[in-house]
C-alpha cells in the first residue's frame, strides 16, 4: 500500500511540475519582447494590489530571494515600468509602485495571454476547470512554508 502513494504523490508532482513548465514555455512566447514571466508576475501583483510594495513583501509574497526580487526590479526600473523610491518613513528600505508604462506594459502582456488561456480553458471546459482548481488552491496552500 505505501508504495501506491507514493507512486501517487510522485504521479501527482510529476503532472504539476511538467505543467509548470509547458505553462510557462508558452506564455513565454506570448508574452512582449522582452518581458519576462517574472517582470508580468510582478507587475500584475501591483496593478493587484494598487498599493506599493518593498522589495522584501515582494520577494516574500513570490517565495524568492531579496536578491532575485531586487535583480527583477531593477530590470523594470530599466525598463520605465516600476518606481523604486525611499521608504519616507526608513531610509533603509525602499519601496516599489507600478508606473503607468508599467501598467500599460502589464495590460499589453495580459492582452497578449488571454487568447492562450481562454483557448485552454475552452478546450479543458469550464466545469473541469472549476473543479480542479480547489485542488490546486489546497495544494498549494499545503505547500506555502508557514509564516
Amino acid at each position: 500500500m505505501p508504495e501506491d502513494k507514493n507512486a501517487l504523490a510522485v504521479a501527482l508532482f510529476s503532472e504539476v511540475l511538467t505543467a509548470d513548465q509547458l505553462v510557462r514555455n508558452r506564455l513565454s512566447k506570448v508574452l512582449p519582447k522582452g518581458m519576462e514571466i517574472s517582470h508580468f508576475s510582478v507587475l500584475n501583483h501591483l496593478c493587484f494590489v494598487g498599493q506599493e510594495r518593498s522589495p522584501a513583501q515582494l520577494a516574500h509574497t513570490f517565495h524568492v530571494t531579496r536578491g532575485a526580487m531586487t535583480n527583477t526590479l531593477n530590470k523594470l526600473e530599466w525598463a520605465g515600468y516600476v518606481h523604486i523610491r525611499p521608504d519616507w518613513d526608513d531610509a533603509r528600505r525602499k519601496m516599489v509602485a507600478i508606473s503607468p508604462a508599467g501598467r500599460q506594459a502589464r495590460d499589453h502582456a495580459v492582452a497578449s495571454i488571454t487568447p492562450l488561456i481562454n483557448e485552454v480553458v475552452g478546450d479543458m471546459g469550464a466545469e473541469k476547470v472549476r473543479m480542479v482548481l480547489p485542488v490546486l488552491r489546497e495544494l498549494r496552500a499545503r505547500l506555502e512554508p508557514g509564516d
